[in-house]
């Protein structure tokens, strides 16, 4: 059985920590590097004790360099690193012919000038931008993952938003204006670092609104969006912290096209995602308990008949679906593997 050497880059965050528990089972996967500047020097089991008795538990974090991945002798390297940094690995990787997986927000955008505008600072590597392949497995078609050397995997917003979405602007079943998305996660999904406004103190029974009206996400939002609508897509977009460690819900408002019902927007939901392993189209109200510890996003519609508004609703992992086990989908689908491999 044909397998891929892999590093892990930033690997001691919370995103990296899900990469390293679905790779080491991964069955065509052999991890061959880690990297983290804080846990340099220590093995993986004392860095996450749940990895106690796997086969990489003796194995040793490095300092994150180009050098040290090119040593380790890796095909594949995972980026999970903040924007910004991500890019100063993946252009020297990119040279090499490493294949890059990047979970950071560094090559989802097609536009430097969009990502000026949104991150406050110049793109680190436009050069690559069009070389990248927006990594939303179920969005972009496993056509143009196949093959591909940069793979940009999408936040977990966007990904809470896409999913249940572009099938009804492609379809043109929702009008593209007056859409409205309120989003709630997990604290996980601001990192792990220390930071006051995340510490249990502050978070726990406490609910937040934040980064309104412009959050970072907004971007690849709209990007999206408009690409599948085929014009300018602007969106009103409020995303909230609440006190859970994980998981992620949407609820998204929009008009209805005339003739367009919930049985519409289901149909064309499973048409668009019947050979998709990880969308399930249910009857109930996603939660996020469901859903937690898997790739799967869960995505509902109600029908408002006396507001004549449709409601979308879409539960994910934030660190799942969100962010490690979509990458691995995605990575599946372009080493040409089944997508559910090391994820079912």
């Amino acid at each position: 059985m044909q397998t891929v050497k892999a590093a892990i880059v930033g690997a001691s965050g919370y995103s990296g920590e899900e990469l390293v528990a679905l790779l080491a089972r991964h069955p065509r996967v052999e991890i061959v590097a880690v990297t983290s500047r804080q846990s340099a020097g220590r093995t993986v089991a004392d860095v996450f004790p749940r990895m106690a008795g796997s086969a990489i538990a003796g194995m040793k974090f490095v300092e994150p360099s180009v050098d040290a991945l090119m040593k380790s002798g890796a095909t594949t390297v995972f980026l999970a690193l903040p924007h910004g940094l991500a890019a100063e690995f993946a252009a020297p990787l990119r040279k090499a012919g490493v294949q890059v997986v990047d979970l950071s927000a560094d090559f989802r955008l097609k536009s430097a000038e969009v990502f000026a505008e949104f991150y406050g600072e110049r793109h680190p590597a436009p050069e690559l931008l069009a070389e990248s392949v927006y990594a939303l497995p179920e969005i972009c078609g496993g056509s143009a993952l196949k093959g591909a050397g940069l793979l940009a995997c999408p936040g977990c917003y966007p990904t809470s938003i896409l999913v249940p979405l572009v099938p009804l602007l492609r379809r043109k079943l929702v009008r593209s204006d007056s859409i409205v998305i309120n989003s709630l996660s997990g604290v996980s999904g601001a990192g792990r670092k220390a930071d006051v406004p995340l510490l249990y103190a502050e978070c726990n029974e406490s609910l937040r609104a934040y980064g309104a009206p412009k959050h970072r996400h907004l971007s690849e939002i709209e990007q999206e969006l408009s690409a599948a609508a085929g014009e300018t897509v602007a969106v009103t977009f409020t995303p909230h912290l609440v006190p859970v460690t994980r998981g992620m819900i949407s609820t998204i408002v929009v008009r209805p096209a005339e003739g367009t019902g919930a049985g519409t927007v289901e149909a064309a939901w499973r048409e668009a995602y019947g050979g998709s392993p990880f969308v399930r189209v249910v009857t109930h109200l996603p939660d996020s308990k469901h859903v937690t510890d898997t790739n799967f996003v869960d995505i509902a519609v109600r029908e408002d008949k006396r507001t004549g508004r449709l409601l979308l609703f879409s539960a994910l992992d934030n660190l799942g679906k969100g962010a490690a086990a979509q990458a691995v989908q995605a990575f599946n689908i372009s080493q040409e593997w089944e997508e559910t491999t090391g994820l079912a």
